[in-house]
């Protein structure tokens, strides 16, 4: 089964089906796995504003394109407007920021990171009210941030724009103005969006899995919170079988059960050997009774990881993407 190692967007340009993940990487660690990936092959790089390390990111990009602006056209990176910035008035100053930090000609991908919103309060991109509460911005008018997004592109500082966490009534409300050139979502073994991918692939909007690994971390910070128990993805057993039958890692068969759906995936590492497995998965197939065995694990949103619950009182903004 061959699967393209690209998705081609508008305009010639292609966005690699695997790319390198940089959420809640610490500046320091951050330059020296963006190198490991460089060297195995990785670039496609995912980041945002609120993960408050593109300057990082720009730095080791930076030095692997050098002087030779040929090595610029190989990478595509993405970056994203936090919930702070999500009102027209504002898109551009958070976007001059990102675009600033990474240092870069041009940014490849701008996705609106989430369809809520946070009150705009200068260098605090989380900020709380005195109960722990999230400030938001219950007012934020989504469509017409999205048009603020659209045009960004004139500047021709910025390739394409997107969007991130919406769901299928918001995503067709954006595209009666324009369909986003791509559409980021958490979709894994356990939360497989079927829904919500096979809307997307209707309207002709590429799909990039975002914690197709599970996003550990975050599930071992939320089960301190919620209590409520996380599996491990890598430890899955259906997942360990295949894995050992075809000699590979968890991790790769998870990887490749992603592509062969047809999305693009952005797993994180900053161990250099996991780096260099998570994009060898080009080499082998996974059976159609094997991914037959993966989709029966989909437990649909009870197998989300990322349900914002970690922004206390998100729930109650309307724009809410994920209501039960």
């Amino acid at each position: 089964m061959s699967i393209p190692q690209y998705f081609e967007l508008e305009g010639g340009n292609r966005m690699p089906r695997i790319g390198f993940g940089t959420w809640q990487a610490p500046p320091d660690i951050l330059e020296t796995s963006v190198d490991a990936a460089l060297e195995a092959g990785y670039r496609h790089f995912d980041s945002a504003r609120v993960y408050e390390n593109e300057a990082a990111l720009g730095r080791a990009l930076n030095r692997w394109i050098g002087d030779d602006p040929a090595k610029r056209k190989e990478l595509f990176v993405v970056t994203k407007l936090p919930p702070g910035g999500n009102r027209p008035d504002l898109v551009e100053e958070y976007f001059d920021a990102s675009y600033r930090d990474l240092g870069l000609e041009y940014i490849d991908l701008y996705l609106l990171h989430a369809p809520f919103a946070f009150e705009h309060v200068p260098g605090d991109l989380h900020p709380k009210n005195s109960d722990g509460s999230m400030k938001f911005d219950y007012k934020n008018d989504l469509i017409a941030v999205w048009k603020a997004i659209l045009k960004l592109k004139e500047s021709g500082r910025v390739r394409h724009v997107g969007v991130s966490n919406v769901n299928e009534e918001q995503i067709k409300r954006l595209c009666a103005v324009e369909k986003p050139a791509c559409l980021q979502v958490e979709v894994h073994v356990l939360c497989q969006q079927k829904q919500l991918i096979a809307t997307a692939n209707q309207l002709g909007i590429p799909v990039v899995a975002y914690s197709p690994l599970g996003s550990k971390a975050l599930a071992d910070a939320l089960a301190e919170k919620t209590g409520r128990s996380y599996p491990s993805l890598l430890e899955l057993p259906e997942v360990k079988k295949i894995a050992h039958s075809h000699s590979r890692t968890t991790a790769q068969v998870l990887l490749r059960f992603l592509l062969q759906q047809g999305v693009a995936t952005i797993p994180k590492s900053t161990n250099p050997i996991r780096i260099k497995q998570n994009i060898s998965v080009w080499d082998f197939e996974l059976s159609e009774k094997e991914m037959d065995e993966l989709r029966a694990l989909d437990r649909g949103e009870e197998g989300r990881i990322c349900d914002f619950a970690f922004f206390i009182g998100v729930e109650k903004h309307p724009e809410f993407p994920f209501k039960k």
